[in-house]
């Protein structure tokens, strides 16, 4: 059985399959098992995945279940010890997985590893040196279009990975669970990270596992904007602790009001009217969210100093 799967969730992507999967093909590390979660694509990726690239285990959902959807199926059908997903716009290192099995192996405490994820086309731009959740509870990702000087380039806790390159102990999720499909768009990355915390592993930021991604907006302004809108509540909702709610519930309803007030401000774009009603849909999703947060704390063996130190005072960027 190969240590690692490689899991790629993919809908009418064929145009990105040559550089993706071709990049695995030359990765120094063949210890691993590689999963293309199809949701029903109509661009005839899977008779080119049969043809150009038999090694690939081809999973067919034959329905657009999202990305969570296509996720989770990849972690249930999945063999292996180190759980990764891959975005199917992206290139990796030929030394990308061998780093992230090693750091694994010098690291038991943690439970997933962030990846450099540099843009694509300015490959000495970052998309992500992994994401924080600032004291008010809104998460962001670190490093985003900055320029690298080197300011990455060492080995750090950080508090969750992007979903776009990341890799998972299978204990891990056996204990906390997969992603939550009630996200549907966004942070449900940043959810898992917050039950990783809460449950007492680390995530690391390998600075060596790189990546490159043809970023881009696939959901457009007006669905990101409802959807970060509601989901950064939903966020704060399940996950963070009533101790730490407590004692900056100023902070955070002075955060989501900095979201209201800008969105008002810009009441005549669309986008801005989502995110309105994305924050309205949070708060008045509550009720249904009470029993996800009873189980999301459950899991918890973190103190409040511990984790307080993992997340990011509200003036900085990560």
């Amino acid at each position: 059985m190969p240590r690692a799967a490689i899991i790629i969730p993919h809908y009418n992507g064929l145009q990105h399959l040559e550089i993706c999967l071709g990049s695995l093909r030359r990765q120094t590390c063949q210890d691993f098992e590689l999963l293309l979660v199809d949701n029903g694509s109509s661009d005839g990726s899977q008779a080119y995945v049969r043809a150009q690239f038999p090694e690939v285990r081809l999973l067919e959902l034959g329905e657009n279940r999202g990305f969570t959807g296509a996720c989770n199926a990849g972690f249930a059908a999945a063999t292996g010890d180190i759980l990764i997903l891959l975005n199917n716009d992206t290139e990796t290192d030929p030394h990308w997985l061998a780093n992230i099995l090693d750091a694994f192996d010098r690291h038991p405490d943690v439970g997933s590893i962030a990846t450099r994820m540099m843009l694509f086309d300015r490959r000495d731009h970052f998309h992500t040196a992994g994401d924080f959740v600032r004291l008010d509870g809104t998460p962001g990702n670190r490093g985003v279009w900055q320029k690298d000087v080197g300011q990455y380039d060492q080995e750090e806790t950080v508090f969750s990975a992007c979903g776009g390159a990341a890799a998972y102990r299978r204990t891990l999720l056996e204990q906390i669970g997969y992603l939550d499909d009630s996200y549907f768009f966004s942070c449900e990355d940043v959810d898992l990270g917050w039950r990783i915390n809460l449950a007492g592993w680390r995530v690391l930021y390998l600075p060596t596992a790189i990546v490159y991604h043809k970023l881009k907006a696939t959901g457009g302004s007006v669905t990101g904007s409802y959807y970060d809108g509601r989901n950064f509540l939903y966020l704060i909702i399940k996950n963070m602790p009533a101790s730490l709610l407590r004692r900056h519930w100023r902070l955070i309803l002075a955060g989501q009001w900095r979201i209201t007030w800008e969105a008002l401000r810009h009441w005549r774009g669309e986008a801005a009217r989502a995110r309105l009603r994305g924050q309205f849909a949070g708060i008045s999703h509550i009720p249904w969210l009470l029993p996800k947060r009873r189980q999301v704390q459950s899991l918890r063996r973190l103190d409040d100093d511990s984790l307080m130190a993992r997340l990011t005072p509200v003036d900085e960027k990560g």
